[in-house]
C-alpha cells in the first residue's frame, strides 16, 4: 500500500491534483502537504515529514511542490518510496526571477492581489489555454484560496531554495520528471537536465501544455504517474 503526499505549487491547493487524485487513491492513500504556513523550502520539507504518517511515502510535487520534493529527498531518503517531479526545477531561483517575485509581493501586500492573479496567469497555460475560462477559474480560486499572506511567504521560500543539483546524482528511488512542452517557467530544458542527473528517472514531455500540466494535461499526467507506479 502507498501512502502518496502531493505538493502543491504556488498559490495552489489540492484542487492541483483532483483529476489524478481517484486514480492514485486506486493505489493506496493520499494526503496533500501543508505549504501555506511556512516561508522556507525547508520549514515546508520538516512540516510534511511531521504531519505524514510512519514508513514510505511517495512524492508528487509540482513547481514549488518539486523543490519541497526534493528537500524531503535530501532530508530523509529512507523515507522516500517514489518521487514525481513536475513541471519544477532543481536550480537555485534566478535572479531576474527573483525580482519579479518581490515586485508582484508588493503588489499583494498593497491590496492589489487581483492584479497579481491576472499577472502570473499569463505565464501559467499553453498559449492557446490563455483564453480557457473554465481552467482560469481553478487557478484563480485557487489562488484566492490560499490568498496574500501565504503567496508572500511561499515567495520568500521559493527565492530563498537550495540549488538541488549536487544531490540529484544520489536519488535512488524512483522517479519521474514531467513537464509541458509549452511550460515557459520550468522549460523541457531544465526538467531534461533533472532526469540525466537522476539514475532511476523517466523524462515524461507532454505536448500542447504549459506549467501546470495536472489540470491541462490531466489524462497525460495520469498515465504517466500509473507508468511510475508500475516501477519497481
Amino acid at each position: 500500500m502507498e501512502h502518496f503526499v502531493l505538493i502543491p505549487g504556488l498559490l495552489c491547493t489540492q484542487a492541483l491534483f483532483a483529476p489524478q487524485m481517484p486514480m492514485l487513491a486506486r493505489h493506496g492513500t493520499t494526503q496533500v502537504a501543508d505549504t501555506t504556513r511556512d516561508d522556507t523550502i525547508d520549514a515546508m520539507a520538516e512540516r510534511l515529514l511531521a504531519d505524514a504518517p510512519e514508513g514510505a511515502l511517495s512524492l508528487v510535487g509540482l513547481s514549488m511542490g518539486g523543490y519541497v520534493a526534493l528537500e524531503v529527498a535530501r532530508r530523509a531518503p529512507d523515507r522516500v518510496r517514489r518521487l514525481a517531479l513536475l513541471d519544477t526545477s532543481a536550480r537555485p531561483d534566478a535572479p531576474e526571477a527573483s525580482e519579479t517575485r518581490r515586485r508582484l509581493v508588493a503588489l499583494a501586500e498593497a491590496g492589489r492581489f487581483e492584479e497579481v492573479i491576472d499577472l502570473l496567469w499569463q505565464r501559467l497555460p499553453a498559449p492557446d489555454r490563455l483564453g480557457d475560462a473554465a481552467l482560469r477559474a481553478i487557478v484563480s480560486g485557487m489562488a484566492r484560496a490560499v490568498g496574500p499572506d501565504a503567496f508572500a511567504r511561499q515567495q520568500r521560500a521559493i527565492m530563498a531554495r537550495a540549488d538541488q543539483r549536487p544531490r540529484l546524482p544520489t536519488l535512488e528511488m524512483p522517479t519521474l520528471v514531467l513537464v509541458g512542452e509549452s511550460d515557459a517557467i520550468t522549460p523541457p530544458e531544465v526538467a531534461q537536465e533533472m532526469a540525466e542527473a537522476i539514475a532511476w528517472a523517466t523524462l515524461t514531455r507532454v505536448p500542447a501544455c504549459g506549467h501546470l500540466s495536472t489540470l491541462e494535461r490531466p489524462e497525460r499526467v495520469e498515465a504517466a504517474l500509473a507508468a511510475w507506479l508500475a516501477a519497481t
